[in-house]
């Protein structure tokens, strides 16, 4: 442990390979071009939303492992989680790799986590190698805590649009053919909740638990902001980037310089009427594993802390008028020197 929530490791596990894939809409945006797949219909062959995000995941991680060189055989234990009930996305998307499977809840968060829980077991000696796994859909989210699609509904400016996408990441011990990046160490977050209670701004939800974590690794590992090339949550959006900047002024921390947001990134927000940007564990996941390694792989960033950012809500308790937690994990990614 270093500070009061941050690990860092003293084998800093490898970042191997990793892959991304997509529905339409985030196709027709900035990234367009360097995800590995797109489903053009978003409905990937399935009968239903809920199937068609299980896909989603089984598919990230079969192209990863295919850039790889490895097989199912060569991973031994698999870190993953979404956003819908019971994780259904990860359980029936996974289920025919027959693999230890590690269900995990961080909400939009999920990929910080289960690269952070991976990493750990990895830089522990317990596996070799870990697969860590993460997807959401627009579609079914709507459906899961909001409205479904064939209700119409109009969208506050304030409301986040849920990426289509998964992200799939492969771990190791020691550096293979395609490495990607090093994983230095972590800051776990904590669960912080300034009693907003609309579900159509996710990046007010967020951004509290964001600028905590963010302070505290700064503080844990001794750093100021400039210390990192990019410091970049994964959903905050237009809004919750403004009230993430003024949380960080009142403590004296300034990020303007270094801060990029992948839900801001992920689309043209008036030319593709996204309103506040992007956001769900899709969204962070896919722009990492896309676009963040790629520029630590070229060396235009040698160091990044990555916060995923998540809402910890069900449509019970918003159905029970409870406020909406936040919470996000920081990892810090490394330029791998092979």
């Amino acid at each position: 442990m270093l500070g009061k929530q941050s690990i860092q490791f003293e084998k800093k596990p490898y970042l191997l390979n990793s892959a991304s894939i997509v529905g339409s809409k985030e196709a027709e945006g900035p990234m367009g071009k360097l995800f590995d797949k797109v489903g053009y219909d978003d409905s990937f062959g399935a009968e239903n939303w809920e199937e068609a995000e299980s896909r989603l995941q089984k598919e990230a991680l079969e192209i990863a492992l295919s850039k790889a060189g490895l097989t199912k055989q060569d991973v031994q234990m698999v870190f993953a989680g979404d956003l819908l009930g019971q994780s259904i996305a990860s359980s029936f998307g996974l289920a025919g790799y027959q693999l230890p499977h590690v269900g995990l809840y961080g909400a939009c968060s999920t990929c910080g986590l289960s690269l952070t829980m991976g990493a750990a077991v990895v830089s522990a000696g317990f596996v070799e190698r870990a697969a860590c796994i993460t997807s959401s859909h627009f579609a079914s989210a709507e459906k899961e805590f909001r409205f479904p699609l064939s209700y119409g509904n109009q969208r506050p400016k304030s409301a986040t649009w849920t990426v289509t996408g998964s992200g799939a990441f492969l771990l190791s011990a020691k550096p293979e053919k395609g490495t990607r990046a090093v994983i230095e160490g972590a800051t776990i977050g904590k669960i912080v909740d300034y009693g907003i209670k609309d579900s159509m701004n996710m990046g007010a939800c967020m951004a509290p638990a964001a600028a905590d974590t963010i302070k505290q690794n700064l503080e844990d590992f001794s750093r100021q902001p400039q210390d990192y090339d990019k410091i970049i949550t994964g959903d905050l959006g237009i809004v919750g980037k403004e009230l993430l900047f003024e949380l960080l002024s009142e403590q004296g921390i300034d990020i303007a310089k270094q801060y990029m947001d992948c839900g801001i990134e992920i689309y043209e927000s008036e030319k593709q009427h996204t309103d506040a940007g992007g956001s769900g564990c899709g969204c962070s996941a896919v722009v990492l594993s896309a676009y963040i390694l790629k520029k630590l792989e070229e060396g235009v960033w040698k160091r990044v802390l990555f916060v995923p950012t998540g809402a910890l809500l069900s449509k019970t308790s918003y159905n029970e008028g409870q406020t909406i937690p936040g919470i996000a994990h920081g990892v810090v990614l490394e330029q791998w020197h092979g």
